[in-house]
């Protein structure tokens, strides 16, 4: 029986992924939450509540208890991370009162009181100590960048709620930057842009699904095109309609613009001696959004500074948090609050 003693957790608006030390990543659900609107009772959780979004009767709301990757809810998050936590570490595991010590990453420019409902969440969730791991340092650790060296290393992390961008060195973060603009807005715009131009009322998860198989950040020569089923507005009635990539390039433009400039706004702030650095090295693109086509390209034609997506960029975040477990008392040195 191996017990699991540090974990790490990307605490993220669209989904939970968790790190086990030796293990790597364990887990990766949606961070969604099935409620019965009469007695509040939980129906389901991550996966088994994402197949129920969009399809419950009334009696049966699908929640995300983290919004723009803050805690919404504080009794769901609490709820939702005992039960991933459990799910990893085993019931038998807790029954004999042997808890983990976790690492949840937390978003640039979170407030006092959104950290300690985090960490409370994560002691009642079942862990035995929390530390909480700004989002872009973690991101930069399981990206494997020298985050410990005087070099500058710039981190752009687009996640479901939020975008940051930071650039580190010396173990710490000396410039950051976040907007709440991420994968949940653009899947937005792309619904909306649907609505408007086709009169055509589609899903959360017909979005993301179109973005997933045919969005980009930049027009393409060989474009891809894709069948989308809705609702007609006027009719009431079913309809399909054909939607290609670079009708998406344009409904995405404006998120897309606001997470160019936070990326931006870092870099004017960047310290001249790591600039220097980051022109030479360039700037690792994490989250969910680096799967976006084209998104490096977008990011280095409206920086100059080029940008590359990291191996498996979803994992970063929750690798990062789980490795800075074990150099808590280097870290401490630079990040106090750990």
């Amino acid at each position: 029986m191996i017990f699991v003693r540090r974990i790490g957790i990307d605490l993220g608006t669209v989904n939970v992924l968790v790190y086990v030390h030796g293990r790597g990543i364990v887990l990766q659900e949606p961070s969604l939450v099935a409620l019965s609107n009469a007695d509040s009772r939980l129906v389901a959780l991550g996966e088994e509540a994402r197949v129920l979004l969009g399809r419950t009767p009334e009696s049966i709301d699908v929640i995300r208890p983290m919004r723009d990757g803050v805690i919404a809810d504080y009794m769901i998050t609490e709820a939702m991370l005992r039960y991933f936590i459990g799910k990893v570490c085993g019931r038998w595991q807790f029954a004999i009162g042997i808890k983990p010590d976790v690492a949840v990453s937390v978003p640039v420019g979170v407030t006092s009181v959104e950290e300690r409902a985090v960490h409370d969440a994560a002691i009642a969730g079942g862990g035995r100590t929390a530390h909480l791991i700004p989002e872009p340092f973690a991101a930069a650790i399981g990206a494997g960048l020298p985050v410990h060296t005087p070099t500058g290393n710039m981190i752009v992390d687009v996640g479901g709620g939020a975008s940051e961008a930071a650039v580190i060195s010396m173990n710490g973060m000396v410039v950051s930057g976040a907007v709440r603009v991420a994968g949940l807005k653009i899947d937005e715009a792309i619904a909306n842009y649907i609505r408007k131009k086709f009169n055509l009322m589609i899903g959360e998860q017909t979005a993301e699904d179109i973005k997933i198989q045919i969005g980009s950040a930049l027009p393409m020569e060989h474009e891809l095109a894709l069948e989308v089923r809705g609702r007609d507005q006027v009719a009431g009635l079913p309809r399909t309609i054909r939607i290609s990539t670079n009708e998406i390039v344009d409904a995405i433009s404006e998120p897309l613009q606001a997470i160019s400039g936070v990326v931006r706004a870092v870099l004017e702030k960047t310290p001249p001696e790591l600039a220097s650095d980051i022109i030479d090295r360039g700037m690792v693109l994490v989250g969910g959004g680096a799967l976006l086509r084209n998104l490096d390209r977008f990011l280095t034609k409206e920086t100059g500074v080029p940008c590359y997506p990291a191996e498996n960029p979803m994992a970063c975040v929750a690798v990062g948090a789980g490795r800075a477990l074990e150099h808590l008392e280097v870290l401490r040195r630079s990040m106090p609050q750990l």
